[in-house]
């Protein structure tokens, strides 16, 4: 497969508004890629594309506010696009809400709510968007999945089964669209610094005295830059990579699983328990 080429063509990014998905903005409009940007996030939205303005007033830049858990918004975001844009380069459905909490912890209602802005959306949105993609030639599709969708640790049900149902999906659509000469990414980033510790939602059965500390274990864990995280992302499509692994906290727990389908997740919870402790030990005391 040819390598893909950003400069004038269209990209449309979902989560655009933070995180790894702002940091991806600034990296399509350096490539030379125009640019449709979502997010629930309407403020964050149009923060990232005045900065877009004023570092590459070239680029074509368009703000779609939308929340991606809602189907008809989905929809709507998809109707959009495909009226404005008969061809399109690149989709990166990077959008994702986390939600901690044991699963007798959390309602179906909250588990749904993630599964839908975490699968349901990227795959409306990529049967939606078939038609243009195929009708511009060598494009390319990039599914955000996760470290938790490669592990699966007690807490994270809902996330991990709506970051393994985006991976299986994946890893389908790589074969097939392989037919139209349309690539696919999965990407699995591990804990990269960003504001999803602090904006996770927390299952509504969570005692309120664990929900802090939990707060504080997970944003802890959160060390690889975010701008990092998206050279990696836009270097793996350049070179049409099927399959991205970011930072040593992802592929350490993939290697466990795959050569230890059971024990690795007494491992890998002994092992986050022990960086923690670390990280929260004072300067000068070793651990």
């Amino acid at each position: 497969m040819t390598p893909y080429v950003f400069r004038g063509r269209t990209a449309v990014l979902t989560g655009a508004a933070g995180g790894i998905g702002e940091q991806l903005a600034y990296g399509l409009a350096g490539r030379g890629s125009d640019l449709v940007l979502v997010d629930v996030d309407a403020a964050g939205l149009a923060q990232v594309a005045d900065r877009i303005g004023r570092v590459h007033p070239a680029a074509r830049v368009e703000t779609i506010v939308a929340d991606l858990a809602e189907r008809a918004v989905v929809d709507d975001v998809a109707d959009r696009v495909r009226t404005s844009h008969p061809t399109l380069g690149l989709l990166i459905n990077n959008a994702g809400i986390a939600l901690g909490g044991r699963f007798d912890q959390i309602t179906v209602d909250e588990f749904e709510t993630v599964m839908n802005v975490n699968f349901r959306a990227p795959m409306l949105l990529t049967h939606a968007l078939l038609p243009v993609l195929k009708a511009g030639p060598g494009s390319h599709l990039v599914n955000v999945s996760s470290l938790f969708g490669l592990v699966a640790p007690a807490g994270q049900s809902a996330y991990a089964a709506s970051k393994f149902a985006l991976r299986g999906l994946s890893q389908a659509l790589h074969t097939e669209l392989s037919l139209f000469d349309i690539g696919v990414t999965t990407v699995h980033p591990g804990g990269i610094r960003t504001r999803i510790a602090e904006s996770a939602r927390v299952g509504s059965g969570v005692p309120e005295e664990e929900v802090e500390p939990n707060r504080e274990v997970f944003a802890k864990l959160l060390t690889f830059p975010a701008d990092r995280a998206a050279t990696q992302i836009l270097d793996a499509v350049a070179k049409r990579r099927a399959r991205l692994l970011i930072s040593t906290s992802a592929k350490v727990p993939d290697l466990l699983a795959r050569l230890l389908p059971v024990a690795h997740e007494k491992i890998i919870a002994a092992a986050t328990t022990a960086s923690v402790s670390r990280r929260r030990a004072p300067q000068g005391v070793a651990r």
